[in-house]
């Protein structure tokens, strides 16, 4: 499961970016905020404009978290 590693509003505000700049100025739309504040992923556009206006890659904001762990003793998990 993908979740954010970082609070993307708060990063963004510090970058100068408030959420009434971000809906005034259509950089992103409101479904999309809505989706960063309750913690869903965003789309991949908005992801790219994320990672465009914090300056970063999308793993400084993304991080995978399996729902269910390998058990290591699985030999066809360690093959993969």
């Amino acid at each position: 499961m993908l979740h954010y590693k970082i609070d993307i509003l708060d990063a963004l505000k510090k970058s100068g970016f408030t959420t009434y700049k971000i809906r005034k100025d259509k950089i992103i739309g409101e479904a999309q905020m809505q989706k960063i504040r309750i913690g869903e992923i965003a789309s991949k556009e908005t992801l790219n404009t994320l990672c465009r206006l914090l300056d970063c890659q999308p793993g400084d904001i993304l991080e995978y978290i399996p729902d269910n762990p390998l058990n290591p003793a699985d030999s066809d998990a360690q093959a993969l």
